[in-house]
């Protein structure tokens, strides 16, 4: 396969290592030090040293016949990539990010026949360049809407599944990840887990988001989610306080604030005035 990936940070680059080892023919558009990163080292390097020839590019090449552009920029990122996108002549455009927003708008920028969205179980880190990262295999795998990409990512050694309600998934795992999100960002500032005051508000915080997504018409899923939403708080609460004490968990949240104060705001301007104890955790 002919792949394009738009964005090479931790996702980006961990599909890019694992589709280029698996053979296909991959390019990744990147930026900045990450770009100069990538065209000195003409691979997606691994912590341990292991390299993954790819190509590298400023710019998504519009005339290429791409069999695939994943796209892989955070939310708010998408917009200026989308005219790009809509003037490819790639056969599928596969979006792969966290969003808490209807997809009717990038289904139409880049036409329904060639829409596709996913998400990502993978747990990375990118440090000095060097990729560290750990993809989920059982459980809650990365969930996609095409059967045919979800074997090629799967055969490429990411488990990839599909689930027909992407958004009401999508909306699911906002209302989980916000919350998730902030404890790993306030563990990695003090080199600690949150409290447990933290973690109680926390768990409110994630109880609320799931409150919005029910009353936006959609549905609580997969099914884990389904019986994460039927815990008392306090089990949520013990849930985030244990997660907040992995290394592994704790170092994601060196990425910053972005993530989640753009999820807890799509949340509150779907839901005005339902949402004070998300807005309470905003970092």
């Amino acid at each position: 396969m002919k792949i394009a990936i738009v964005g090479a940070g931790r996702i980006g680059s961990t599909f890019a290592f694992q589709l280029a080892r698996a053979g296909h023919e991959v390019t990744v558009i990147a930026r900045g030090e990450r770009l100069e990163q990538l065209r000195r080292d003409e691979a997606i390097v691994s912590a341990t040293g292991e390299r993954a020839a790819v190509r590298v590019s400023a710019a998504l090449d519009a005339t290429a016949a791409w069999d695939l552009v994943l796209v892989t920029v955070l939310a708010h990122q998408v917009d200026a990539v989308l005219p790009a996108l809509a003037e490819s002549a790639a056969r599928s455009v596969m979006f792969m990010f966290n969003t808490f927003e209807p997809l009717g708008r990038l289904r139409d920028a880049v036409g329904p026949a060639r829409f596709a969205f996913g998400f990502p179980a993978i747990l990375a880190t990118l440090e000095d360049g060097k990729l560290t990262s750990k993809v989920v295999t059982r459980g809650m795998v990365t969930t996609v809407t095409d059967a045919a990409w979800a074997k090629v990512f799967t055969d490429a050694g990411i488990p990839a599944v599909v689930h027909s309600d992407m958004e009401s998934w999508l909306r699911t795992h906002a209302a989980l990840a916000a919350p998730v999100m902030v404890a790993f960002i306030t563990a990695h500032a003090r080199k600690a887990g949150v409290s447990w005051a933290e973690a109680m508000n926390l768990a409110r915080a994630t109880e609320e988001g799931l409150r919005v997504v029910r009353r936006l018409g959609n549905t609580i899923t997969p099914e884990p989610m389904v019986m994460l939403s039927r815990l008392p708080t306090p089990a949520v609460a013990a849930l985030l306080w244990g997660l907040s004490r992995i290394d592994a968990a704790r170092k994601t949240g060196a990425v910053g604030p972005g993530e989640p104060r753009a999820l807890i705001d799509a949340m509150a301007a779907a839901a005005p005035g339902q949402t004070p104890t998300l807005l309470a955790i905003r970092p």
